[in-house]
């Protein structure tokens, strides 16, 4: 993206300079993408909680047979999205996005209103929000691939995903409050609501993206056109890529082995459904309260000084003590203070380090190759993992079995990253003197 400056800076791109590497003639799009994913991550989080209650309805041996259904149709919507990518510009198919979501969530609350929750809905309601939020994701880091440089998405993602985790602040937290007053049904319709606040949001960030006056990397609104399977082939050809592949199934691996740990004990310590949407709810806005300051602060110079590889491998390493940790004690209080401490590392993080390690490459491998990974790659891995722990569980292991598991994966997935934040060095560095990334 071109930073020129045309004018004077504003007194408030002075002082968010001061407070995060924003240089000020970069401020309209940083604060147009910040309230992008605030939006559209408070719809998420908003609603999460409602799908983890319906996860403890449908019960932990069953859920793990429903994401095989989840990871099933994050296959199938590959190419779809790979069709609508080849076919749509970008101004018409990332608006829309968010408003099938909103309509689809109102349909969903409809269904849900009253005390008894329909098991069917619900069900569909789990697996569509779990495709449904990798996908989002996925195309909106994808977007600010193309929106920004190299340079600027190692000084600038870290205050963008900010904007994300203060949505997935607000949203939970604002859940936890009225659920006891509007039910599961009001509150998928107050995240119907952000998601249409999501759509203006993007449309001011399309519209900075068009006006950008940079000649070599001038907005293109084309459709991107070839193989809607271009995806997986592209995976398969590059070692780099597949790296981020297997990368994405450790993070999938460690979280899914505490995910279903968490859903026993908050089964077990409360029976009534609200309370337990209560319970997630508060687990997400602690969460973000704990990585807000960290994506503002920390994130964005830690890449600068130390580099993506630094982003992308303490956390793994972190998590083999953490794991070791739990696997000693076992208690409540120590899974509550992993899963926290886990999510709150991998948002501050992770997630902005491995959307770094897309940067180099080419707008086909940004939208194709990347949604692959993040979606049906992830989901399928968030399947295998599941069965694992239900065949740990089931073999009379218990909680330390799958903590020293969990500990085994994340020494796998600390090395991974080592790896690949090592390529992208090189790949930088062969930028730099002009040669394509490969």
């Amino acid at each position: 993206m071109n930073t020129p400056a045309h004018s004077p800076p504003s007194p408030f791109a002075r002082l968010l300079s001061r407070l995060a590497p924003i240089q000020p003639a970069e401020t309209g799009a940083v604060v147009a993408a910040f309230f992008l994913f605030f939006f559209m991550w408070s719809g998420y989080f908003s609603v999460r909680p409602v799908r983890e209650t319906i996860g403890t309805i449908i019960g932990r041996d069953k859920l793990a047979d429903i994401w095989i259904v989840t990871s099933i149709v994050s296959i199938l919507i590959i190419p779809i999205y790979g069709e609508v990518v080849a076919r749509f510009r970008r101004s018409v198919f990332l608006p829309a996005a968010y408003g099938i979501v909103a309509i689809v969530l109102v349909i969903t609350g409809l269904s849900l209103r009253g005390d008894e929750i329909n098991l069917n809905a619900g069900k569909f309601f789990y697996v569509f929000i779990s495709v449904v939020n990798l996908f989002l994701l996925s195309v909106f880091w994808s977007f600010l691939l193309e929106l920004f440089d190299r340079n600027q998405t190692k000084r600038l993602f870290g205050v963008i995903a900010a904007g994300g985790s203060a949505g997935a602040l607000m949203g939970p937290f604002i859940s936890d409050l009225a659920v006891p007053h509007i039910g599961n049904s009001g509150v998928l319709f107050f995240g119907a609501a952000l998601f249409v606040a999501a759509i203006f949001c993007q449309r001011v960030l399309l519209n900075v993206w068009s006006g950008r006056t940079d000649a070599t990397n001038k907005a293109d609104d084309r459709p991107i056109g070839g193989n809607p399977f271009a995806g997986v082939t592209i995976i398969l050809r590059s070692p780099y890529v597949l790296g981020i592949a297997l990368f994405v199934v450790g993070i999938s691996c460690v979280n899914t082995l505490l995910y279903f740990e968490q859903l026993r004990l908050v089964e077990e310590h409360f029976p009534d459904l609200k309370n337990r949407t209560q319970i997630f709810a508060r687990f997400d806005w602690i969460v973000q309260a704990l990585t807000v300051a960290s994506q503002i602060f920390l994130t964005g110079r830690i890449a600068e000084k130390f580099g993506v590889k630094a982003l992308i491998t303490f956390v793994p390493v972190i998590m083999i003590f953490a794991f070791a940790g739990l696997a000693l004690s076992g208690s409540f209080a120590v899974l509550t203070m992993v899963v926290i401490g886990r999510r709150a590392m991998e948002y501050a993080f992770v997630r902005p380090g491995r959307e770094m390690l897309w940067s180099p490459l080419d707008k086909e491998t940004k939208y194709k190759a990347k949604n692959t990974v993040d979606v049906p790659v992830y989901r399928g891995a968030d399947a295998l993992s599941a069965q694992l722990n239900n065949w740990v569980a089931g073999a009379g292991f218990g909680i330390a079995a799958v903590a020293w598991l969990g500990a085994a994966v994340a020494a796998l997935w600390g090395l991974l990253g080592y790896w690949l934040g090592r390529r992208f060095e090189d790949k930088e560095k062969l930028q730099v003197e002009g040669e394509p990334a490969r």
